[in-house]
């Protein structure tokens, strides 16, 4: 498949006969939304290849096609599965959706030369794509990739082009991390302290984590959020390349940013500063009914920017020392009956997918929302390795798989620790992010229908640049992506590495800071 090296691996690869040629004089022909795929890949591949391709409705006699179609009789291959068709006389691309078809002018990208990712004219290149027959059929539905935000904030252009990115390799969940200890990144026009206080730490930790008595900071303030409209330019953004934002409000814990801005929502009489170290902050917010109310009201308009079905509540990592100590904490969960304060966290959690389920949305947390009772709705996040999945799976629940053995590229890359950028720990090779799947052992035919896939995690406390973040993410992310995309039986390791070679100069002319192959 080394010549046919498209990344993720399609379904099913039929090479044939002879080449494709693209030229000035070629058209694409397609109608309705078809047209709209049409119209992208022609922008996309424009700067490079210096050809503006005119997107038409019928063919024009003798001039070279690509159509693009969007067929009823492509309903088996799902809504995001194309078929693709090219030999040295015509292209056509078929899906039943307008997703499958976007999916099949990636694909079609990756079939010419690297060197049309390139954002200016390329000379002495013969534009040609070899001939073939794909049909090709995402496993899993849900094919993620998570971006921090709050330890260090990323500005919206790089937002976008990670959704860019995303896309190209056929991700369709880009999963927000916007709230946390270190920042407040989300415009709320109800709680203005939250983005005028929250968004805002004094300084940075510089180095690693360390005792308090180690540690040096840089003195730097830093911060940063996103307002309400380019929240919505974001989310435009994405639903044209059918990637789907799902934001991340952090709650009970990771909260300090929060109760930084307004000081009543935690549990202490005594304010504290948006944090400015990593680690797990004791600071959590208070089960008050006003608290509740409160970030009820967060939740309002983040319902107003976001579609998705899914929102996630965090629900990690969250101390539980406050609670213990604080007599309101200890009268609220005496008053409700509760046995201990991993009850006093559920309640808390199933109090907001009550919330979000009347108003048609789901929940999604990390896997501590299993400790104290699942929320009847609620869908897991496993991170700590499998284990939370498969407990969530065989009570009947969904899980998105996200294990931090697989998918958490903040870990070092390279064995040599010293060659590499300060991270957070870890080693995740390429190899250990190939060999990621979802349905994992312990998990069941009966049930794998309740894995709904996988995602990939960047998270920044030692990331402080999108070049960085490039360079942690790829090509390790290419990996994941065929790991949620490409049937299980049809990926092998030696032919990927094949084909991530030619992918490679594919984001070299997209500019992107990836680590070498070793």
């Amino acid at each position: 498949m080394s010549k046919i090296a498209i990344v993720p691996a399609p379904s099913r690869v039929v090479p044939g006969n002879g080449a494709f040629v693209l030229t000035p004089e070629t058209v694409l022909v397609a109608v309705g939304p078809a047209a709209e795929v049409a119209a992208m890949f022609a922008e996309q591949i424009a700067p490079a290849t210096g050809f503006t391709l005119p997107v038409v409705a019928v063919p024009q006699d003798g001039r070279p096609v690509i159509a693009f179609v969007l067929d009823e009789a492509a309903a088996g291959l799902g809504a995001e599965g194309y078929g693709l068709t090219v030999t040295p006389s015509h292209v056509t691309a078929r899906a039943a959706q307008s997703a499958g078809l976007f999916y099949a002018a990636q694909s079609l990208r990756q079939l010419l030369p690297p060197e049309v990712f390139r954002s200016t004219p390329v000379e002495g290149i013969a534009w040609t794509m070899p001939a073939v027959e794909i049909e090709d059929v995402p496993r899993f539905r849900w094919r993620g990739a998570m971006l921090d935000v709050c330890r260090h904030f990323m500005p919206k252009a790089f937002v976008l082009r990670y959704i860019d990115l995303l896309a190209l390799h056929k991700l369709n969940v880009f999963h927000w991390h916007l709230t946390d200890d270190q920042g407040w990144r989300i415009e709320i026009k109800k709680y203005p302290r939250l983005t005028e206080v929250g968004a805002w730490r004094k300084e940075t930790l510089v180095g690693r984590m360390q005792r308090d008595a180690e540690m040096t900071f840089d003195g730097v303030p830093h911060g940063g959020f996103y307002t309400q409209d380019e929240i919505r330019e974001v989310v435009a953004y994405a639903q044209a390349r059918h990637v789907t934002v799902v934001p991340e409000i952090e709650m009970p814990g990771h909260a300090q940013a929060a109760i930084a801005a307004y000081p009543e929502l935690g549990n202490l009489t005594e304010p504290v500063d948006v944090r400015t170290c990593w680690g797990i902050s004791e600071n959590v917010f208070n089960v008050e009914e006003s608290t509740i109310a409160f970030l009820q009201d967060v939740l309002d308009e983040v319902l107003e920017l976001f579609p998705s079905e899914f929102i996630h509540v965090g629900g990690d990592e969250a101390p539980k020392k406050q609670w213990r100590e604080s007599p309101a904490a200890q009268a609220r969960m005496q008053a409700l009956g509760l046995h201990d304060e991993e009850e006093l966290q559920s309640y808390f959690i199933r109090r907001m997918d009550a919330y979000l389920t009347a108003k048609g949305r789901r929940l999604l947390g990390w896997d501590e929302i299993l400790e104290g009772g699942l929320a009847e709705n609620a869908t897991v996040m496993s991170w700590r390795g499998v284990r939370g999945g498969v407990a969530a799976v065989s009570a009947g629940h969904d899980v998105v798989m996200a294990p931090n053995s697989h998918t958490y590229f903040d870990y070092y890359q390279s064995a040599d620790r010293d060659s590499e950028p300060l991270a957070i720990g870890g080693f995740l090779p390429l190899e250990g992010a190939y060999a990621f799947d979802p349905v994992c052992e312990g998990i069941d035919a009966e049930h794998a229908h309740h894995v709904l896939g996988g995602q990939g995690q960047i998270w920044t406390e030692y990331i402080a640049t999108p070049e960085h973040v490039e360079y942690m993410a790829f090509p390790r992310l290419c990996a994941l992506a065929e790991a949620v995309w490409t049937p299980a039986e049809g990926r092998d390791y030696a032919d990927f590495l094949a084909r991530l070679a030619v992918h490679l100069r594919r984001l070299d002319g997209l500019n992107v800071h990836y680590h070498p192959l070793e």
